[in-house]
Formats: C-alpha cells, sequence, structure tokens
C-alpha cells in the first residue's frame, strides 16, 4: 500500500500542508507539531517523491564539489566541511576528484552540470581553468575556495594566506630563528605565492633579506617537503635554522627529512607550516601551524551558493587563519597534539 502525504497529515493530527512544510522548509513550524510529524512520517514509512518534488520546487536539491586531489587531507577535511553544511541545509553533495588534471575537471563539472546540480563548489586544479567559459554560460551558482579564479563572476571564499603566512614566521623569528627557510607550493597556486608573500613580509620587517633565504617551491605533499628539506639543509655550513612550510602535508615530509640527517626539531631547526590538518597533531613534535576555519569555510561557501540562489549578489570573502603553537617552533608541545578551539596568540608562545 502506498503511503500518502495525507496518510502522515491524518496521523500527525494535522493538514498535508504542514506536512509539506515540515519536509521543504517552506515556512516555520511548530516544535511540538514538527516532531508529530516526523514520528507519523517514521511509522508509516513514507518516502516523498524525489523526482516529483525536484519538479516542484524547481531544485534537485543536489550540489557538486570538484576538489585538486582528495587524497589530500586539506581537501579531504575542506570537503567534510562542505558537505555537512550542505547536509544540514537539506542538500545531497556530489564529489568529484580532479587529480590535478584540467580536463578530468571539466569533466566532472559538465557531468554535474547535466545531472542539474543546484550548484557547484570548485577548488582548481593548477593552471588556467578550462572549463570557466561553460560555467559562466551554464548560470549555474558556483563558489571558487582556496583559490581566485581570474576572470571569474562567481564569489570565492578564501582565508588570509599571506597574513597567516606572516604570523607563523613571526612566530618562529620570536623564537630567535633568523635563518629561516621556506618550501613553498607550486608557482602557479594563489595560496602558495601568498604564503611565500607573508613570509618575505615578516623577513623584510625584521631586517633579515629574503633575497638571502631558499624558497623552494614544490607541490603541496609530503614528498615534495621532505626532498626540499633534504636539499635545504644538505650543506653543513650554511643551514637554515628554521623552515616555514606553506603546507602541513610539506612539513610532515620535512620532519622526516630532519630525523634521517640526524638533526632535532626543533633544537637544530625549528619548524612552522600552514593548513591546521588533523594529521600535524600526532607528528612529533607535534607541527606549529596555522589553522584554516574549516568549518565556518563550509558554512560561509553554503551560505554565498544558497544567496546567489536566491538571487543576491555575494562578494568574495577572506576568513582569517589562527596559530596553534605545538613543539615544531620551540613551544611546549601539548599531550596528543592539542586542539586548534583555544589556538594559541602569538604573544602566548610559553617559550622552553
Amino acid at each position: 500500500m502506498t503511503v500518502r502525504r495525507a496518510d502522515v497529515a491524518k496521523l500527525a493530527g494535522t493538514s498535508p500542508a504542514v506536512v509539506s512544510y515540515v519536509l521543504n522548509g517552506g515556512r516555520p513550524v511548530a516544535a511540538h507539531t514538527r516532531a508529530k510529524v516526523l514520528a507519523a512520517i517514521e511509522q508509516l514509512g513514507y518516502r516523498p517523491n524525489g523526482i516529483a518534488r525536484s519538479l516542484r520546487m524547481n531544485r534537485t536539491m543536489t550540489l557538486g564539489l570538484v576538489v585538486p586531489d582528495n587524497a589530500n587531507p586539506f581537501f579531504a577535511e575542506l570537503a567534510r566541511a562542505i558537505e555537512e553544511e550542505a547536509f544540514a541545509r537539506g542538500y545531497t553533495l556530489l564529489i568529484g576528484n580532479a587529480a590535478e588534471d584540467d580536463q578530468r575537471q571539466t569533466t566532472y563539472v559538465r557531468t554535474f552540470l547535466a545531472r542539474q546540480v543546484d550548484g557547484l563548489f570548485l577548488v582548481p586544479a593548477h593552471g588556467p581553468v578550462g572549463c570557466l567559459e561553460e560555467l559562466e554560460r551554464s548560470r549555474v551558482p558556483w563558489v571558487s575556495l582556496d583559490r581566485q579564479v581570474d576572470g571569474a563572476t562567481a564569489p570565492a571564499v578564501l582565508v588570509d594566506n599571506r597574513g597567516g603566512a606572516r604570523v607563523a614566521v613571526e612566530h618562529l623569528l620570536a623564537h630567535g630563528r633568523t635563518r629561516i627557510a621556506c618550501i613553498a607550493g607550486p608557482r602557479d597556486v594563489m595560496p602558495a605565492t601568498d604564503r611565500v608573500a607573508g613570509w618575505r613580509d615578516a623577513l623584510t620587517a625584521a631586517g633579515v633579506r629574503p633575497a638571502d633565504m631558499l624558497a623552494w617551491h614544490a607541490p603541496f605533499g609530503r614528498r615534495a617537503g621532505y626532498e626540499s628539506t633534504r636539499a635545504i639543509l644538505a650543506d653543513p655550513r650554511d643551514r637554515p635554522d628554521a623552515i616555514f612550510a606553506a603546507s602541513d602535508q610539506q612539513a610532515i615530509g620535512a620532519l622526516r627529512a630532519i630525523a634521517e640527517l640526524g638533526l632535532g626539531c626543533p633544537t637544530d631547526v625549528a619548524l612552522a607550516s600552514f593548513d591546521g590538518i588533523a594529521p600535524g597533531a600526532f607528528t612529533t613534535p607535534g607541527l606549529t601551524t596555522m589553522v584554516q576555519p574549516f568549518p565556518q569555510l563550509g558554512r560561509v561557501a553554503m551560505d554565498h551558493l544558497l544567496g546567489q540562489l536566491a538571487g543576491t549578489e555575494q562578494q568574495p570573502q577572506v576568513l582569517p587563519v589562527e596559530l596553534l603553537a605545538r613543539g615544531s617552533c620551540g613551544c611546549d608541545d601539548p599531550p596528543g597534539g592539542g586542539r586548534a578551539s583555544a589556538p594559541t596568540s602569538t604573544n602566548e608562545m610559553g617559550k622552553r
């Protein structure tokens, strides 16, 4: 027997319209009434017709997200934050992995558009975005994350990469480190260039010529961080006393290289990085890092997308990052790596 909306309404002692409001969020419903409707739905096993609902609302209640590399913990944590926020607002999120390939990225975008998603989130892969013209022509609302897309009319949700990098390097300087090398990301990726600029800002303000220090451009990965660190520390006569890594992934690789060379972190080489991904809490020592606000990124990205769906113009937004000091810079290392819920400010370093 097919259960209808009228059956749910009868059992709940309300009208079919109220059942619709509960299911679709069309109007506010009193908490006790909502509870009765949900209990009736559960008891009767009512399942709305998703296709009919989509036709009525002119929505599919699905969204798409394309990331450059789903094996990278940073993109995994970002995707989770967006998925959590989408789910809380009644949307299903489809995720595509571009694998740092523009053609694959374009294929996913086209597939999501063909599936008539209500909106798209795009974390662009390296290089020009080949599907930009199609995205703009589709008139489907979309938001770029982590990186600005040149020529796009869509709003971007970013973090303060330059300012955050400067804070991290200033923290190393405050520990008495004066020769601070930089493991940068790829040259054609906006966060990498901004973080290198922040590294230079801090050194210049401290009277250190950035030209005298090393900046190695490499992918945002552990192997790249490992190999760059081996190269940076190769000459014992001219070693830096600290490294700023543009990503936690690179910093984890750097820790391995430091240990293999028989050096100590932070005694011989202090280390600070950027992103605040979960694995950084469980290295030895724990990574000092600039924490990106993943839950806020997900919330703001959804706000921007739903704002476009509502017909309101959205502006780019830059969110702050916060310093979480652990043992790799020379601060006390909290048990289990601590947590970013109470980030350490630059004037609370707790030096050893």
